[in-house]
């Protein structure tokens, strides 16, 4: 189990939430729930339905885009953003390395925290809006 004051710190180095202020980041902090997950444990599957954001606190794993490895994920590192706002496929699949313990925020909690909390709204799209343009930038680049 992590602390407020650590979840905050965390969640304050994940970009999507980069703007938020620490009042927004210790909401956040609320409604974040800790997973844990055993070695091997495939934790989002390539096509399946996103239900979430989750930050690695502790452990690794490994990253698979139609099967080839494209990245290995440690504390600090994050996956399923996209999944916070649409809810859509996973467009990768990701596999605990090692024991993995997570922090996660489900799609329904963070629709509920934008509805009650404008701010966090605003940051968060602003910074999806940031690494969408920068995407498209490297994509045509």
């Amino acid at each position: 189990m992590t602390t407020t004051k650590e979840t905050v710190a965390r969640l304050a180095k994940v970009p999507l939430f980069s703007d938020c202020s620490q009042r927004d980041l210790q909401t956040i902090a609320r409604v974040v729930r800790d997973i844990p997950h055993a070695a091997g444990t495939v934790i989002a599957q390539e096509g399946d339905p996103g239900v979430g954001l989750f930050v690695i606190l502790d452990g690794t794993a490994d990253v698979t885009i139609g099967g080839r490895k494209k990245a290995t994920l440690g504390p600090g590192d994050f996956f399923g953003e996209i999944a916070l706002l649409d809810g859509g496929p996973r467009t990768a699949t990701v596999t605990a390395k090692t024991d993995v313990n997570l922090l996660g925020l489900t799609e329904w909690v963070f629709r509920g925290l934008m509805t009650e909390h404008p701010s966090i709204a605003l940051k968060t799209l602003q910074q999806m809006a940031a690494r969408l343009r920068s995407a498209t930038n490297a994509a045509t680049a």
